[in-house]
């Protein structure tokens, strides 16, 4: 998110200081979930820095794995933006739903409650096997962990504010189609 900010995307910063002004004056960052947003940027570091530093791969891949890790990397940031895209005025970077937000059902919230998550634990492993690097792999599957901790602390608000969204966690999984 920070670096579609920084790229100079004038519609995704539109959106973001809209979502910052719909929060509630009296919600501080720690109650609309800033520790987790804080505590998943060294661990998304880690997923970037350490394959590079400590992988046998190279930019341009020359393993199958490594096609394969492509692969996924271009996979996983092509969900990332589909699940942009379809939360449209509703996305925020705290875990803390909007309160004005409607539940999102369409695009790829039909297939899996948390395609961001989803996209970046992709793109994350993907990079890890682009660079052939076990140590990307165990920092892609430790960053997998809090994704799956944090979409349970954030299906608690989501549960509070949305009266039909138990419903919906009972027909669509939380990050893999048909599985998790």
């Amino acid at each position: 998110m920070a670096a579609l900010y920084a790229s100079g995307n004038n519609r995704y910063r539109v959106r973001l200081n809209r979502s910052f002004s719909r929060m509630p004056q009296n919600n501080s960052f720690v109650s609309r979930g800033g520790l987790w947003v804080l505590a998943q940027v060294p661990l998304m570091l880690l997923v970037f820095i350490v394959p590079i530093r400590f992988g046998a791969g190279q930019i341009v891949p020359l393993h199958p794995l490594a096609w394969l890790g492509v692969l996924m990397t271009v996979s996983g940031g092509l969900l990332i933006v589909w699940g942009f895209m379809s939360l449209g005025d509703a996305l925020t970077p705290f875990p803390r739903p909007l309160a004005d937000a409607t539940l999102r059902r369409s695009g790829p919230y039909r297939f899996m409650r948390h395609p961001i998550y989803s996209g970046v634990m992709l793109a994350s492993l993907g990079w890890a096997l682009w660079w052939l690097s076990v140590g990307g792999a165990v920092c892609a599957l430790l960053l997998g962990v809090f994704f799956d901790r944090k979409a349970r602390h954030e299906e608690d608000w989501l549960r509070q504010q949305y009266n039909d969204y138990a419903d919906y966690a009972r027909a669509v999984k939380k990050f893999i189609p048909g599985l998790y």
